[in-house]
């Protein structure tokens, strides 16, 4: 069993854009993890209000690793350019997370950030 975090694009996907069941289910047996950054933009994209039943029940199965003054400090420093993916990655490596499921082009060619595997597929 993996320790594996969403990128934001990854959990979208497994909420809102792909059948749902065919994420989760390439996912049994892992620990999945996401921001709570990810929910935000998920949030505002979609227009999610809430109280939302949908979305408490999409959580549920899922770990999230806070968002700390810590991770933002590091997020300002690299490795990329984008503040966002910089929350992300970090956020894995908080988590000691085995996989970093993204489809971002960019931080698939980085391969690995730490001890995260960098992968579009678990």
């Amino acid at each position: 069993m993996a320790r594996v975090y969403l990128d934001v694009n990854r959990f979208i996907d497994a909420v809102k854009r792909q059948p749902e069941k065919e994420i989760l289910n390439s996912l049994l047996g892992h620990t999945v993890f996401i921001s709570p950054l990810s929910i935000a933009i998920y949030s505002y994209l979609y227009k999610i209000k809430v109280p939302n039943k949908q979305l408490s029940i999409q959580l549920e199965d899922l770990q999230l690793i806070d968002f700390s003054q810590d991770i933002c400090g590091k997020a300002l420093l690299g490795p990329t350019e984008d503040f966002e993916d910089n929350i992300q990655l970090h956020s894995a490596a908080e988590g000691e997370c085995d996989i970093f499921l993204t489809e971002d082009k960019k931080l698939l060619n980085m391969k690995f950030f730490g001890k995260t595997e960098i992968a579009d597929k678990p």
